[in-house]
C-alpha cells in the first residue's frame, strides 16, 4: 500500500467561497514521511499535530507538530512503544492524549499515552481494559477532548476490536460502545444511552466535538461497518 506523498502539504477548504487549496511547508525538509491510518488533532490555536500510522512498509510511533502560522514541521518525542495504525490523539489543557491502535498482531489498549509539549515528554496512565473498568482494546476509533457537566473529560467509541484476516482488506469485528474518562479522577466510565435508537459499530468514522454546546456534544458521521458496507449515516450523542 503506497501512501500518497505530498511533501509534508496540507488541503485546506475555505469555508467563505467553498474551494479546497493545497498549503505546503515554508521550510525544506524533514517533513512526516507520507502515510496511511495514521492520525492527527489540532491544539485549537496554532498547532496541528500528526502521530503514527502505516508508510508503505511497516508502522510508525513519531509524533510531528505543523505550525500555521509559520509554515513549517518540528519533529517531537516518540510515543511509548510499539509502533502502530489506527490509533486516536486528541488535544485538550494544553496536553496531547492517544490512546489504543493496531500494532500489526494486536489491539492495543489499557494505556492512555499523555505528550507535554513544554516538556517534549510522554508519560502514560495505565487501566484495566475489561470492559468492565475501561475500554477494551480497539483500534480505528477516535478520541475527543470535551467538557461534560465541567468536568474535564475524554471520549472513546467505536472501533475494530478484532482484525480481519483480509488486513487492509477487510472490516473485522467492531464495538458499538462509548467511554467517558474523567481527567481529574483518572477514572473511566461506560456511558450507558438513553432509548432505543443508536448508531451500529463501526471504524474509520469521522469524530468531532460540536463547540456550540456548552453540556458536552459529539458529532458521529459514515465509517466502515462490520460487514464491510461504508455507512453515510449521521449521530450525535448528548452528555
Amino acid at each position: 500500500m503506497a501512501p500518497v506523498e505530498e511533501n509534508g502539504s496540507f488541503w485546506v477548504f475555505d469555508t467563505s467561497v467553498s474551494e479546497w487549496s493545497l498549503v505546503s511547508p515554508d521550510t525544506a525538509p524533514p517533513y512526516p514521511a507520507a502515510r496511511s491510518y495514521h492520525c492527527l488533532a489540532s491544539d485549537g490555536d496554532d498547532r496541528i499535530y500528526v502521530h503514527a500510522g502505516c508508510p508503505e512498509k511497516g508502522r510508525l510511533s513519531d509524533l510531528w507538530c505543523f505550525q500555521v502560522s509559520e509554515r513549517n514541521w518540528t519533529e517531537l518525542a516518540s510515543a511509548p512503544e510499539p509502533p502502530r495504525g489506527g490509533t486516536s490523539i486528541a488535544f485538550g489543557g494544553g496536553l496531547l492524549y492517544r490512546m489504543n491502535g493496531f500494532d500489526g498482531k494486536t489491539e492495543q489498549g489499557g494505556s492512555l499515552d499523555i505528550y507535554d509539549p513544554n516538556a517534549n515528554a510522554w508519560n502514560t496512565r495505565s487501566f484495566s481494559p475489561d470492559g468492565m473498568s475501561g475500554p477494551t482494546p480497539r483500534s480505528v476509533g477516535t478520541l475527543l477532548f470535551l467538557n461534560i457537566r465541567d468536568k474535564s473529560s475524554l471520549v472513546t467509541l467505536f472501533g475494530e476490536r478484532d482484525p480481519s484476516s483480509l488486513g487492509h482488506q477487510g472490516a473485522g469485528k467492531m464495538t458499538s460502545d462509548v467511554w467517558v474518562y474523567n481527567i481529574e479522577s483518572q477514572g473511566w466510565s461506560e456511558v450507558k444511552t438513553l432509548g432505543d435508537s443508536k448508531p451500529p459499530g463501526r471504524g474509520w468514522f469521522a469524530a468531532d466535538v460540536l463547540r456550540r454546546s456548552t453540556e458536552g456534544q459529539i458529532v458521529v458521521q459514515g465509517g466502515l461497518a462490520e460487514t464491510t458496507g461504508r455507512l453515510d449515516d449521521i449521530w450525535t450523542l448528548d452528555f
